[in-house]
């Protein structure tokens, strides 16, 4: 189990003070979101790896378009020298074999992943907009990324270990809404402590307010690390 921290606050200058008082561990991934790449661009990863170039950096856009737009996004993902990403699973079999075929004689490739269900849905407001449960969509399509190559898939702590026996044990899940000591869920509808993470067989835990929203980040961070490695 290896830890992902989401940068998500308001400003680069914030984001990078928190990675600056995470300086000293080597172990630890950074997921750059939506509004943190949008404002603050490649440079902001640039300045990432300054501070500490062990940093493995999930670069967390989600890429949902045409399979030939989405490659050519991917290609340039992968040009920035970011170590994973993901794309939407729900963009289909074509996309999925589009992305990986452009991929795949890149040296030292990113890790791709398929995001399955948001964790912000609950079950009836994904049956809205899929027509099924989040446990058989997030399985159907685990599978179909699995089957087109890619290293895993974005899914609840709740959906890892069925994910896991549909395809493979090393097929790798990330999964957000981890509260590592039960804290507050916020928006988040599917929550789960490390403990049941672990349980899992979750790979990437990724967790954000607990520790950016906390007094002491960097020593909720050794707390977390610490936790993590009685797993």
């Amino acid at each position: 189990m290896e830890l992902a921290i989401a940068l998500d606050l308001a400003t680069s200058q914030e984001n990078l003070a928190l990675v600056e008082s995470l300086k000293e561990y080597d172990n630890i991934w950074l997921k750059v979101g939506f509004r943190t790449y949008i404002r603050d661009g490649k440079e902001f990863i640039e300045e990432i790896k300054k501070i500490n170039p062990t940093f493995k950096i999930f670069l967390d856009l989600k890429l949902y378009d045409i399979p030939n737009t989405m490659a050519d996004a991917s290609q340039e993902i992968a040009n920035l020298g970011v170590d994973m990403f993901n794309i939407h699973a729900s963009a289909g079999e074509v996309a999925m074999k589009t992305v990986m075929d452009r991929l795949k004689n890149i040296p030292n490739r990113p890790l791709v992943l398929a995001v399955t269900a948001l964790t912000s849905f609950d079950n009836s407001g994904f049956e809205k907009i899929y027509g099924d449960s989040i446990d058989n969509r997030a399985k159907e399509f685990a599978k179909m990324s699995f089957d087109n190559g890619l290293d895993g898939v974005v899914c609840s702590t709740f959906e890892s270990r069925a994910i896991k026996e549909a395809t493979d044990d090393k097929f790798l899940t990330l999964c957000p809404a981890i509260r590592p000591f039960g804290e507050d869920s916020g928006d988040q509808q599917r929550v789960a402590t490390l403990e049941i993470a672990s349980q899992e067989g979750v790979d990437f835990p990724v967790i954000g307010r607990p520790i950016y929203r906390d007094a002491n980040p960097a020593q909720k961070v050794k707390m977390i690390l610490d936790k993590i490695s009685t797993f």
